[in-house]
């Protein structure tokens, strides 16, 4: 009978905590609420329920009678397990609505689970949290997420060290150490270390980088560490903020387009960095906007170059395009808009139809170009070969000179008296010319008899022009 007894106690019970679990409401996992710490060191995890999704405190849900519970599912398992906090080193332990790691080891990876709850009420909510080592030869792990700040140029500046409040009593003074890209600075030039803050007295495009505290202290004579990463990212000086500044289309640009070609306006502005600014820019077209163009020849692509030298400012370029422009949508008015929190800039961009060249120009310039060619190869032709040119009319075209002019002869040849000289006259020269092209040559040697008057006038085919040597070997050869 006592063991019956006990059997029904035991499954009343089991079926309370189902039906209990049954009601419970669950918000699932919160995975913005990713917590990564290093191994070795504390950590403070704060049940996400008193932050975010409930109105009260974790002292006004005590009072109510509601009790904080916390559960871990390990890394790769799918069990959910109550997190013992009755460890013999008192490692892992709860402080109302923080869950205390001293210090945190790499096993402890997982999605961890707080459960507020009574008789009558239950919700829970689920976060991951992520142990990490740190990286060999370095001062963190490349995996661990560095939380970024914004300083302005040429300006002043206070870097603070993250997430350190709560970790040690109010009355020590920790130990704090700065980097920059995990080299320690003893002196940082226009940066000065002061505890957990560092002053940055001018802030310079070159300060720009990883920038990691390491705070050491004791606790219940153990020591500890906490190593806390910001990213310092540098931008344009307030100063230098401006309205947007639109460099095209302007007033001295004129866009011309033939009708049935494709129209394309480029609109180029220049925005400066504006703390908390927005950059708009867009085309309208008679007034209607990017958004209500419908036809499906209208395409508008965008640009964004960065100005490496004014870390925040840019420049961005939208180019409007319309394939198979008519000639009325080349009369429509274009006009660029761009905007920022500190101005508005606006231009039409002037277009117009492109006049093509007249058909009899285009044919008057090729047929001059044509004729001027001809002229240059037969001047180039004519003082190559212009010799081949006279004897080629005279053989065929030119009439015979040597009828009824009186003359016996048609060339006369001197010559030096040597054997070299008298031999090509004798040989060559005379047989070419007399027996291959007919004409008569007078030869002192063989034609001049003794006592004559020794004048002769010749009836050369080129009159008036004495030939030498060489000039009638060409000749005789052509």
């Amino acid at each position: 009978m006592k063991i019956s007894f006990l059997l029904i106690c035991l499954l009343v019970l089991t079926v309370t905590r189902d039906c209990t679990s049954e009601r419970c409401d669950d918000w699932g996992e919160d995975t913005r609420k990713l917590t990564q710490a290093y191994d070795g060191e504390p950590v403070r995890l704060r049940c996400p329920l008193f932050e975010d999704y409930l109105k009260h405190n974790y002292s006004t849900a005590h009072s109510a009678g509601l009790t904080l519970m916390w559960y871990w599912t390990g890394k790769g398992k799918d069990l959910e397990e109550p997190i013992n906090i009755r460890l013999p080193d008192n490692r892992i332990s709860k402080d109302k609505d923080i869950l205390w790691f001293r210090p945190a080891l790499l096993n402890d990876t997982g999605n961890y689970t707080c459960m507020l709850r009574n008789t009558t009420f239950c919700l829970k909510i689920a976060f991951p949290f992520e142990v990490l080592k740190k990286d060999a030869d370095s001062c963190v792990s490349i995996n661990k997420a560095a939380e970024v700040v914004i300083f302005p140029l040429q300006d002043t500046a206070l870097l603070t060290c993250p997430d350190t409040t709560g970790y040690y009593p109010t009355d020590v003074t920790p130990t704090v150490n700065w980097y920059m890209n995990c080299i320690l600075v003893d002196g940082f030039v226009d940066r000065d270390p002061k505890g957990l803050s560092l002053q940055f007295i001018n802030v310079l495009q070159k300060y720009e980088g990883n920038y990691t505290c390491i705070v050491s202290y004791d606790e219940n004579g153990r020591p500890y560490n906490l190593t806390r990463t910001i990213y310092v990212k540098t931008i344009a000086s307030h100063l230098q903020a401006r309205p947007p500044v639109m460099i095209t289309p302007n007033d001295k640009q004129t866009f011309e387009f033939i009708a049935g070609g494709e129209l394309h306006i480029p609109c180029e502005v220049y925005f400066s960095y504006v703390n908390n600014s927005y950059t708009d820019i867009g085309w309208r077209i008679n007034g209607k906007s990017e958004g209500d163009f419908t036809d499906q020849r209208v395409l508008v692509n965008e640009s964004v170059t960065l100005d490496m030298g004014n870390p925040g400012a840019k420049t961005i370029k939208k180019e409007l395009r319309i394939k198979n422009i008519t000639p009325d949508e080349l009369k429509h008015n274009y006009t660029c808009t761009a905007k920022n929190t500190l101005g508005v800039v606006s231009r039409q961009a002037l277009v117009k139809e492109k006049v093509g060249t007249p058909r009899y120009i285009t044919e008057l310039a090729c047929g001059l170009g044509a004729t001027l060619f001809l002229v240059v190869c037969f001047v180039i032709v004519y003082h190559v070969y212009w010799l081949e040119m006279v004897l080629f009319y005279r053989a065929h075209f030119g009439t015979d000179e040597t009828i009824g002019d009186g003359k016996e002869y048609d060339v006369y040849v001197s010559y030096a008296r040597n054997a070299e000289e008298e031999e090509f006259v004798l040989v060559t020269l005379r047989g070419v010319l007399e027996n291959e092209f007919g004409y008569k040559l007078c030869i002192f040697d063989r034609d001049s008899l003794p006592g004559g008057k020794g004048a002769f006038t010749p009836r050369s085919p080129v009159e008036g022009i004495w030939m030498s040597r060489s000039e009638m070997t060409v000749a005789c050869q052509k």
